[in-house]
C-alpha cells in the first residue's frame, strides 16, 4: 500500500478530495478510517468482522452506507454515493 501524506498530519491519506485518517485507542491502529473534506466529517469506513466485509456510512444521511469486500471498494463506494447525493445540490448554488 502507497502512503501519501497530505495536511493532516501522520496517518492522514488522500484519495482525490477525501482526507482518510485511521483512528486508534490507545496507540493501536483500529480497522477504521474516518474520511474529512477539509474539517467536515463526511464518512466513516470501517470493518465488520461478523460480515466480513468492510462498510461505508456517512454522517451527512441517515440511511447512507454500503458494503465491500475491501477498504479501498467501500472508500470507492462511499465517493461514488457523495457525488451522487451533492449532485442534487447543484441547483442551488448556480
Amino acid at each position: 500500500m502507497e502512503r501519501n501524506e497530505p495536511p493532516g498530519g501522520p496517518g492522514t491519506r488522500r484519495e482525490g478530495s477525501i482526507a482518510w485518517t485511521q483512528d486508534s485507542v490507545a496507540d493501536v491502529p483500529l480497522r477504521r478510517f474516518v474520511g474529512r473534506v477539509g474539517a467536515i466529517e463526511v464518512a466513516a469506513v470501517e470493518w465488520d468482522g461478523s460480515n466480513r466485509l468492510w462498510t461505508w456510512s456517512s454522517p451527512l444521511a441517515d440511511d447512507a452506507w454500503g458494503h465491500a469486500p475491501t477498504e479501498r471498494g467501500a472508500k470507492l463506494g462511499f465517493e461514488a454515493w457523495l457525488r451522487g447525493w451533492l449532485e442534487n445540490f447543484r441547483p442551488f448554488f448556480q
